[in-house]
C-alpha cells in the first residue's frame, strides 16, 4: 500500500488535530489513493461518544473535513508539473448526518473530486459505517 497521503505533506502541515502525523493527541487520520477516489478508515474509540454506542457529530465533521483537504491536497500535488505540495484549507463544509454512527465499528471515508476551478477544488466525501 502506498504511503498515506498526510505522510507527504511539509512540516508545517503536519500538526492538524484531526489528520497531523505529528499531532500526538489528534485523531491521526490517514488518507490513501484508490482508483479515481481517496479512501480512509478511522477507528473510533470510546472518548469519542456522544451518547453511549454513538460517535461524536464533531469527530464526524473532523474526519470528513480533513479527509476533504487530504484529497483536495492530493489532487493538486498529483496535476502540479513538479509534483509540489499545494496545501488546501476548508472554505465551507456541508455535513448531511442521516443516522447515529455506531461507535463500535470502524468508519470508512472515500472521496473524490467533483470540480476544480483555477486553485478552488470542490470534494465530495461520504461516511460509511457498517455498510
Amino acid at each position: 500500500m502506498k504511503a498515506p497521503i498526510q505522510d507527504d505533506w511539509p512540516e508545517s502541515a503536519s500538526f492538524c488535530w484531526g489528520c497531523g502525523k505529528n499531532n500526538t493527541h489528534g485523531l491521526q487520520l490517514k488518507s490513501y489513493w484508490e482508483d479515481e477516489e481517496t479512501i480512509a478508515t478511522f477507528i473510533p474509540q470510546e472518548h469519542h461518544l456522544a451518547f453511549p454506542g454513538i460517535l461524536n457529530g464533531g469527530i464526524i465533521s473532523t474526519i470528513i473535513d480533513c479527509h476533504g483537504t487530504g484529497t483536495a491536497n492530493a489532487a493538486a500535488q498529483k496535476m502540479s508539473d513538479a509534483n509540489e505540495n499545494i496545501m488546501h484549507v476548508t472554505v465551507s463544509l456541508f455535513v448531511k448526518f442521516n443516522k447515529p454512527t455506531p461507535l463500535d465499528i470502524p468508519v470508512t471515508l472515500r472521496a473524490r473530486v467533483k470540480e476544480i476551478d483555477g486553485n478552488r477544488i470542490t470534494v465530495t466525501c461520504s461516511l460509511y459505517s457498517g455498510e
